[in-house]
């Protein structure tokens, strides 16, 4: 197993509109980024239109396996129905200490239904079916579901959104030091692992305002009140 790299970020599903969107905004902040997807061309091929839009980028694409051991923390942006199949590949390639983020949220179009509902999961959310598939001492972190792809993409302007993280506590917070890197971005606590269940429930809510309202470029949320 070659050495952990505590900078750097790897993004499994890095080619898609949300991994993307993340992968743009850490690198602009000056974090070594690895995308990973099931096929190494893809990654690579997301990796030089990084480059292209944040010149100086330091990024690089690799297959999944290959990509998920260059970092400590491993986020995981790929559709619910290829989750449980994405930590099956990856899984002996994880070792201890390593924090995987779970941005999967279970949209009733993993069964041919909208993508304004949620289909029920044994373990409670996606997250939660995570975590019983990591090796022990691999710790997962809820993040991310309800930030606009659209809005991460666009660089020049700041992602109004909260981001409610939950997972265990350490990891948790190493998690909402990232929301500092992205312009717009606020890390809300949001507990333990099993509140995911709620949080993810609330990206087929917004999914159905952003039908209602017609903003294309995606709604998200703010929770007000909360102390400075």
């Amino acid at each position: 197993m070659e050495e952990l790299s505590s900078n750097a970020i790897a993004i499994l599903g890095g080619t898609g509109d949300e991994g993307l969107g993340l992968a743009l905004r850490f690198v602009k902040a000056g974090r070594p980024v690895v995308i990973g997807s099931r096929v190494e061309e893809r990654a690579l091929t997301a990796a030089e239109q990084i480059r292209k839009a944040v010149p100086g980028a330091e990024v690089s694409g690799f297959e999944n396996s290959v990509a998920t051991p260059k970092a400590e923390m491993v986020i995981l942006s790929v559709p619910f129905e290829h989750m449980a199949s994405t930590v099956k590949s990856i899984r002996e390639a994880l070792s201890p200490g390593q924090i995987v983020v779970s941005m999967g949220v279970p949209l009733a179009t993993a069964v041919g239904d909208g993508a304004m509902r949620t289909v029920g999961i044994w373990q409670g959310s996606c997250a939660e079916m995570v975590a019983a598939r990591v090796p022990k001492g691999v710790e997962v972190v809820s993040a991310f579901q309800n930030v606009s792809a659209h809005r991460l993409q666009h660089l020049e302007d700041p992602v109004e959104c909260d981001v409610l993280i939950s997972g265990a506590k350490q990891a948790r917070q190493t998690v909402m030091d990232l929301c500092e890197l992205v312009p717009g971005l606020r890390a809300v606590d949001g507990g333990p692992l099993d509140n995911a269940r709620i949080v993810e429930a609330i990206t087929a809510l917004l999914i159905g305002l952003n039908v209602r309202y017609k903003v294309p470029e995606g709604l998200g949320i703010r929770i007000t009140g909360l102390p400075d």
